[in-house]
């Protein structure tokens, strides 16, 4: 009852999730904001770091987007599914070249539990876009598009570093991504469950940080 309250009285869909990646994605992250990925003497071995386990998350295919566009509950975004699928394969492309040519993941304490916890949060993913509850997969999808372009921005830092010329981001753009959330959110359930695939989307994305963050502290000491 509260949840819906909530939604009830925020904005429109797209300005939810909008809010939901700017306050719970990868640019609210504590350890993102510290700078420590991109400067200081361990930001190559911090960067390194985040192409490894990002890769781990999401460079698997078919990868989440294209889950969610295989079992698609919601026919209205199919067109936009597909599209934020051909984007994001360009996109493991460009995490894979980052992989190959950044070396070996860095030595760090409980390398074999860090990887567990993320291959748990990768499976997380794939339930999550196989989810016949209405809008919930396609909020997953939508979150992971918009909070990618943060991310993207961490990418191409590591892939100056390494030489690597940025590939050119071809995913959904803003607009035609609001455009497609409020033409779906017809109702308050399927407005309630695109809420919830996002918070969950962003939960794993907050998770992936903060174990990146552990293992940055475990280096440093």
């Amino acid at each position: 009852m509260l949840e819906a309250q909530r939604l009830e009285n925020s904005g429109g869909i797209a300005e939810i999730v909008d809010d939901l990646v700017a306050n719970e994605g990868t640019g609210a992250s504590a350890y993102v904001a510290s700078g420590k990925l991109i400067s200081g003497p361990q930001s190559r071995a911090n960067l390194a770091d985040a192409a490894h386990y990002l890769c781990l998350l999401h460079g698997d295919h078919p990868g989440m987007i294209d889950a969610a566009l295989e079992t698609n509950v919601v026919p209205a975004g199919r067109a936009w599914l597909a599209e934020a699928a051909d984007g994001f394969s360009n996109e493991r492309e460009f995490l894979a070249r980052l992989v190959a040519t950044v070396g070996s993941m860095p030595s760090t304490v409980g390398h074999a539990q860090c990887e567990a916890a993320v291959l748990a949060q990768r499976h997380a993913l794939d339930m999550l876009a196989v989810s016949e509850r209405r809008g919930c997969a396609f909020g997953a999808a939508v979150a992971l598009t918009l909070d990618w372009r943060t991310i993207r921005a961490i990418l191409d830092i590591a892939g100056e570093r390494l030489d690597i010329t940025p590939m050119r981001c071809t995913l959904p753009d803003l607009q035609e991504t609001a455009t497609v959330l409020m033409s779906i959110a017809q109702d308050e359930a399927i407005k309630r469950a695109i809420d919830f695939g996002a918070r969950q989307l962003l939960m794993q994305h907050r998770g992936l940080w903060d174990l990146l963050g552990v293992r940055e502290a475990s280096r440093a000491d």
